[in-house]
Parts: C-alpha cells; sequence; structure tokens
C-alpha cells in the first residue's frame, strides 16, 4: 500500500527530540516492539565500536521493569550522586485508548457502518500513536546514556545492552515498596525544610530557584496543551458525524443538491484526517515534550537535594569534629569522616554545575527544536485545509 505524504510525515515525527549529542561511538534504538495484553516487550539494537562489548553489533528483547531496573541502579549508586540521572520511561499504559474500543463496540449499534468504521480507524490511530511514544520514550532513555560520557561506561548498563539473556528482574514485592514509599517521604520532608535554607553558592541558589518554578510553570503548560490536543481530537471526531449526516442526506436527495451534498460529506472527512493529523503532531511536539521535561526537571530538583544531602552531611561532620577535639575522644576518625564529608560535596557540587549548565543548553535546543517543527507543520496543515475549502467553493459555484 502506498504512503501519502501526509503519512510519512507523521512516520518520521513519531517522537519527541530531546536533542541528544549522539555519540557515533555507541549508537542504539528500538527498531521493534510487541505489545501484549500485560506487557510491551522491546527490541533494543546496538551498534559500536567500543572495546568494552563483546560484538560491534546485537540486539536483545526487554521489558519496562528492565528500564526501571536500571534506572534505580544509576540512581542509587554513590558514583553518580553529582549527574542528573535521565527520567525512567513512563509505564506502558494502552487502557484508555482499549477502554474507548470497548464503548465504541458496544454502541456500534446506535450508529451507522460508515461512523462506525470511521471511529474504529479513529481509535486505533490513538493506539498506534500511544504505541509509537511509548517505544520512542523508552528509547530515548537509552540514548541519553549513551550520549553521556559517564554513564555510557557503566557496567550494569553494558549488561543491559549486551546480555542475550532474560534480565530476570523482578518487581518489588511490598516489603521493598514501604520501604521506597518511606524513603520518598523522608525525602520529600528533607526537600521542604532544606528548600527554606539558602545555598552559600549563588549559582546553586539560582539554579534552586529557577527549577522550582519552572517545573511549576511546564506543569501548567502540559494541562493546557493536553486540553488544546483534545478539543482538536474533538473536533476531528464531530466531523465523522457531520460527513455522515451529509452522506446520508445525499442518498436520499433525488434533486441535483445530492452531488453537492456528498461532496460536503467528502469535504468533512478529508479535513477530519487533517484535523487528527494536527492534534497528533501538537500531542508529539508540544504536550510530550512538556511532559518529557517535566521528569527531567525533577531529575534537575533530585541532583539538587542530592548535593544538599552532601552539604548538611559536611556541617554535621564538621560539628562533630569539634565535638571530638573538645573531648579529645575519637579525632582521629571523625577528622577522617570530615575530609571524606568535604571530598564528597566539593566532587558533586564541581559535577553539578557541569551538568545543570549543560542540562540548560540541551533544553533550550530541544524546545527551540520542537516548536519551529510545530509550527512548520500547523502551517502546512492550515494551507491544505484552505486548499480543501477553496476547491469546495469552486464546486458549488458551478
Amino acid at each position: 500500500m502506498t504512503s501519502t505524504p501526509e503519512e510519512n510525515d507523521d512516520n518520521k515525527l513519531r517522537s519527541v527530540s530531546v536533542d541528544l549529542n549522539h555519540d557515533p561511538s555507541l549508537m542504539i534504538d528500538i527498531p521493534d516492539a510487541l505489545s501484549e495484553r500485560e506487557k510491551v516487550k522491546f527490541t533494543v539494537h546496538t551498534k559500536t565500536t567500543l572495546a568494552a562489548f563483546q560484538k560491534p553489533e546485537f540486539s536483545v528483547t526487554r521489558q519496562h521493569e528492565d528500564f526501571i531496573w536500571l534506572h534505580d541502579t544509576l540512581v542509587e549508586s554513590e558514583d553518580y550522586a553529582g549527574l542528573i540521572i535521565p527520567p525512567a520511561p513512563p509505564k506502558p499504559d494502552f487502557e484508555s485508548p482499549r477502554d474507548k474500543m470497548q464503548k465504541l463496540g458496544e454502541g456500534e449499534s446506535s450508529m451507522t457502518k460508515e461512523e462506525f468504521a470511521k471511529m474504529k480507524q479513529e481509535l486505533e490511530a490513538e493506539y498506534l500513536a500511544v504505541f509509537k511514544k511509548t517505544v520512542a520514550m523508552h528509547e530515548v532513555f537509552l540514548q541519553r546514556l549513551a550520549s553521556h560520557p559517564i554513564l555510557n561506561k557503566d557496567r550494569n548498563f553494558q549488561i543491559f545492552l549486551e546480555y542475550d539473556q532474560d534480565l530476570s528482574v523482578r518487581r518489588k514485592n511490598t516489603k521493598e515498596m514501604f520501604g521506597g514509599f518511606f524513603k520518598s517521604m523522608v525525602k520529600t520532608a528533607d526537600e521542604v525544610l532544606l528548600s527554606g535554607v539558602k545555598d552559600v553558592d549563588e549559582f546553586f541558589e539560582q539554579e534552586k530557584t529557577f527549577l522550582i518554578d519552572y517545573l511549576n510553570r511546564i506543569k501548567d503548560s502540559t494541562a493546557k496543551a493536553d486540553k488544546m490536543t483534545r478539543s482538536n481530537k474533538n473536533v476531528a471526531e464531530d466531523y465523522i458525524h457531520i460527513s455522515a449526516c451529509f452522506s446520508s442526506l445525499s442518498a436520499d436527495e433525488t434533486s441535483a443538491l445530492s452531488k453537492y451534498l456528498l461532496k460536503l460529506s467528502e469535504l468533512f472527512e478529508k479535513l477530519r484526517k487533517i484535523e487528527g493529523r494536527v492534534a497528533s503532531d501538537e500531542d508529539l511536539k508540544l504536550s510530550e515534550l512538556l511532559r518529557y521535561y517535566m521528569r527531567d526537571l525533577q531529575a534537575g530538583k533530585d541532583l539538587l537535594y542530592r548535593r544538599a544531602r552532601a552539604l548538611v552531611d559536611f556541617e554535621n561532620s564538621n560539628k562533630a569534629l569539634d565535638k571530638a577535639r573538645l573531648k579529645s575522644k575519637d579525632v582521629k576518625q571523625a577528622e577522617i569522616q570530615q575530609q571524606v564529608s568535604c571530598q564528597k560535596f566539593e566532587k558533586i557540587s564541581e559535577s553539578a554545575k557541569q551538568e545543570l549548565t549543560s542540562f540548560k543548553g540541551r533544553r533550550v535546543a530541544a524546545f527551540r527544536k520542537n516548536f519551529i517543527e510545530m509550527t512548520e507543520l500547523e502551517i502546512k496543515h492550515a494551507k491544505n485545509k484552505l486548499s480543501l475549502l477553496q476547491s469546495c467553493i469552486e464546486i458549488m459555484k458551478k
């Protein structure tokens, strides 16, 4: 089946751009994925010239839990405390399109065959879009790691890419989930306490203020972008019913008006497809971009939290050393602990400054690229709409 130019564009623009600086020595993509009822199996393909790997090219099958395991090992590693760990990909969720498909089946008797077929086509397209976004977000996570000069050398990352057997990553049990929830509660409480403390370094104080404020604005923008996308989807669905009504009227009409009604039916069907592409492009180029950077900004905040925690530990070690000297007891041990805490804080601070500066450049480039692409697509769709309407007017005048 031959693809239209619009469909080819849709395939090219299937994922959100986060402006990755690809390292040609380690290229990763997900060329295939299989969706099952409860899970998605991703085919992770790697091409590399690095000596750390046994082969120059290989593929493995991974599930979402494997991606979460890799993300968690990186977050929990002390070696990467001064780095922004790329956000974990969201869990695959196909419940919404599945529920809509079920409801459509239940309401089949209340609509014409033509309406049902078009509505089903819309929902299948929606399911495919969700599936592609799911694959893209898992791919972006791996590509972010591959493009990072430190994280791309992580041993667990190499195992994830190269080990050709099942990783046997199990889900967390109730005790582990409760432990994670408790840690999250403690971290949240710490963040609240530390947020009120002015940082001694002006750079980090400005970054903290910026990230907190910007994250709130991104959340608000995401909600509004989603609302806009839903509105365009609703318009596309309404066009289905309008087109069906004109088609029905055309069939019943015996005068010359019949052909004009049929042309109007065809017009709204073509407008439906354009409106659907508008919604899809806005979702990919705006909503998904905002959603991704909402998670990435949180990863930046997590980095600042780890640095603030290291600063508190350093200050506490200074107090412990003063006490030890005052009592002339365990001074050597307190001095060692103070030196370790100092080195850890300085190491995190140095690395964090580079990471946050790099993050800013990456974010600005990604937003600029996506906004330009989205604007160009909006102009293209608007021109197509105008052309359709002008053609319809010309036909009506004959």
